[in-house]
């Protein structure tokens, strides 16, 4: 059954979307250690804490990450320690698709790991976010060839619980204005929903011009966030109760 936007349990897992789906979904792809978790740094650059987290969650973390080192937080609200540097501090938005008319695209193919170094290039030129090497094992991609060349994409990235988040939306400069990408987000969404899933995603606070074209897509405010990057201590501290883990 399709959970509803105003799902109680459903609404804390988009709170913290990234601990769901290293602990659910996406946990073969995962490092654990106590209360922090993160993804292979070849799939995604994304840590985060788990709901809940006590005081020894950040020791798990520098654990985890190792000293010095710039990790990316996500669903993380709290105040590092002392000993850590907040490096980056970014407003950014999660919205819920409610009225987004699904549908696939007769023009799209599912792109593979064939594709990666195209789909890399891409992300290069176009900036939508992270992608690295084996990102596309996070979910379904789909993208546009015009003279056999990628020049759009769209695909599947955090998958907590009955939710799936569409990211990776680029399309080459040269075929901006075609409506590539919002075609892309309907027919990526339209897979998410055969899966009786909700499709959500998220965007820089600043990014006016993509709010809008997800507004007018169909997606909603579901709330404020924050995208932060903090940096480990010189030392990191590793918890004696704990030992870093990969789920099977």
């Amino acid at each position: 059954m399709t959970r509803s936007l105003h799902d109680d349990t459903a609404t804390h897992i988009l709170d913290n979307p990234v601990w769901a789906a290293l602990t659910g979904q996406h946990a073969h792809l995962a490092e654990i250690r106590g209360q922090a978790a993160r993804y292979h740094l070849d799939v995604a650059p994304f840590a985060t804490l788990a709901a809940g987290h006590d005081e020894r969650a950040w020791a798990d973390l520098a654990a985890l990450a190792g000293p010095a080192t710039v990790v990316p937080l996500a669903g993380v609200d709290a105040t590092p320690p002392a000993d850590w540097e907040v490096v980056e501090r970014i407003p950014g938005v999660q919205m819920v698709a409610t009225t987004l008319a699904a549908a696939p695209d007769p023009d799209s193919v599912r792109l593979d790991s064939a594709d990666v170094p195209e789909m890399l290039d891409l992300v290069a030129r176009t900036e939508p976010g992270p992608f690295r090497p084996r990102t596309i094992e996070l979910g379904r991609y789909l993208g546009v060839r015009i003279n056999g060349r990628l020049v759009a994409m769209a695909g599947e990235r955090l998958h907590p619980p009955g939710w799936t988040e569409i990211s990776a939306v680029c399309t080459d400069p040269a075929y901006r204005r075609l409506g590539l990408g919002s075609r892309l987000v309907r027919s990526v969404a339209a897979g998410i929903r055969e899966r009786g899933e909700i499709p959500f995603l998220h965007a820089s606070a600043a990014n006016s011009g993509a709010i809008r074209l997800y507004r007018s897509l169909g997606f909603t405010l579901r709330r404020h966030t924050w995208f932060s990057a903090v940096r480990t201590p010189d030392r990191a501290r590793v918890p004696a109760d704990t030992a870093a883990r990969t789920p099977e």
